[in-house]
């Protein structure tokens, strides 16, 4: 479970393919408070520790992940959004974030607002998805390449959010240009409402 508040950028050094899989092996500040087994966000998607050595770290990410998210676009040197599970025992600064990404979207708009950033986003939309809540409503909760932001204008298949100076310098939104490919989250409370929705429409209750 992660918060959607990203930690840092780290830097991938590696790339390694076996089989269907890909190991990706990365470098950032906390390498040395990682474990074995940890659970790190990367773009949003929730990997798994399986190497640490040499001031770096390994995590693979399998077929399904690959074809859902971005990552199996990354090259050496690119910059990842990287955030540790989440503490229990502190503040939700963000929202509920899985690390389970649902799908890719596109980036078709970067302006400038004056002190800030509005990026416009589209994805494919799938009616069905939808009535079980792959969607955003304005002013709710979307993750973006793992950060946790608030949906304005949502549209059937697009959406936009607003970046502030402080999340464009610490994130890699300042590497999204239009035609960048981005991994989304949709939140999972609205997953649960239109499934709870849907179930309600056959009881006989």
């Amino acid at each position: 479970m992660f918060s959607g508040i990203v930690e840092e950028c780290a830097t991938v050094v590696a790339i390694e393919h076996e089989l269907e899989n890909v190991h990706f092996t990365m470098k950032c500040s906390f390498v040395d408070e990682l474990k074995i087994d940890q659970s790190v966000a990367h773009n949003g998607v929730c990997l798994t520790v399986v190497k640490i050595e040499n001031g770096t770290y390994v995590v693979t990410a399998m077929k399904e992940t690959l074809d859902r998210s971005n990552l199996g676009d990354l090259k050496v040197g690119d910059e990842v959004n990287v955030e540790r599970s989440m503490m229990m025992n502190g503040r939700l600064d963000g929202h509920i974030v899985q690390g389970h990404v649902d799908q890719t979207a596109v980036c078709t708009a970067v302006e400038d607002a004056q002190g800030s950033w509005t990026y416009t986003f589209r994805y494919q939309f799938d009616e069905e998805m939808a009535r079980r809540g792959y969607i955003t409503v304005d002013k709710g909760s979307v993750t973006v390449n793992g950060v946790s932001l608030t949906v304005c204008n949502p549209d059937n298949d697009t959406f936009q959010v607003n970046i502030i100076p402080y999340t464009f310098d610490n994130t890699n939104f300042h590497a999204i240009e239009v035609g960048t490919k981005v991994n989304i989250e949709f939140d999972i409370l609205g997953k649960y409402i239109s499934r709870y929705a849907e179930l309600l429409k056959g009881s006989p209750l």
